[in-house]
């Protein structure tokens, strides 16, 4: 199945971008700057399949819509000065989709991430640095090879940190984190009496970054999916 099969939207598609709504989301940052702005924006990207059913669409449309919402949220967080912004993009537990569905996430994946490097806006013009937080070692071959390209191109970007969630549950991440810390004691590198909260948080896929100040579901629900447990 391809990427048209599962409904890449248009190029051609129109924008939202009039002189109106640019004067609306101009006034709504000016409002939003008046009070105190979050250091930490997580998301969790979901209801794009159910947006696209609603709408008698292709699931791969919704998908795609998605990634381009998630472009624009950037620009805000950018111009709000927001220092972090992490995504669940996709979680182990979306393995167990279709398998046209998840080869065509991966390709989204692949697409968007090389998109990123090549446009060269976000990156070098605004300094945003890319951290993508999972199990990489599910990835194809391919999407894994484009993760450490953008990874290395973007280190030293400091203006905002946006990590990405592939192939990532919070129980894996916590789960792994607690095996790096006993695999640390076992190697006598930390006394058994060290393992703490501290060493927790240090071996987590996040490391040290500042907990979310607000996370947000783009969905509506109200639950975290298995999204950021310890750092919440």
């Amino acid at each position: 199945m391809s990427m048209d099969d599962l409904g890449e939207p248009s190029k051609n598609r129109l924008q939202p971008s009039s002189w109106l709504m640019q004067k609306v989301q101009e006034w709504a940052l000016y409002a939003l700057k008046q009070g105190a702005i979050p250091k930490h924006i997580a998301f969790i990207m979901d209801g794009n399949r159910r947006y696209a059913r609603q709408k008698s669409m292709a699931v791969g449309y919704g998908h795609s819509l998605g990634f381009e919402r998630l472009r624009l949220t950037l620009d805000w967080c950018l111009n709000l000065g927001v220092k972090m912004v992490t995504v669940y993009a996709f979680s182990l537990e979306n393995f167990k989709r279709s398998k046209d569905e998840v080869d065509y996430l991966m390709r989204l994946c692949k697409a968007k991430l090389e998109h990123l490097m090549t446009e060269n806006e976000l990156i070098e013009k605004h300094g945003v640095r890319i951290n993508i937080i999972g199990d990489i070692s599910r990835l194809p071959r391919d999407l894994q090879e484009v993760v450490g390209r953008i990874v290395t191109k973007s280190r030293k970007n400091n203006t905002l940190v946006l990590n990405i969630a592939l192939a990532y549950t919070s129980q894996h991440e916590i789960t792994e984190a607690v095996k790096t810390a006993s695999e640390g004691v076992k190697r006598g590198l930390l006394e058994q009496s060290d393992v703490d909260e501290h060493v927790i948080e240090q071996c987590l896929l996040t490391e040290d970054a500042q907990a979310p100040d607000l996370l947000v579901r783009t969905s509506g629900e109200v639950r975290l999916s298995d999204f950021l447990l310890w750092q919440s």
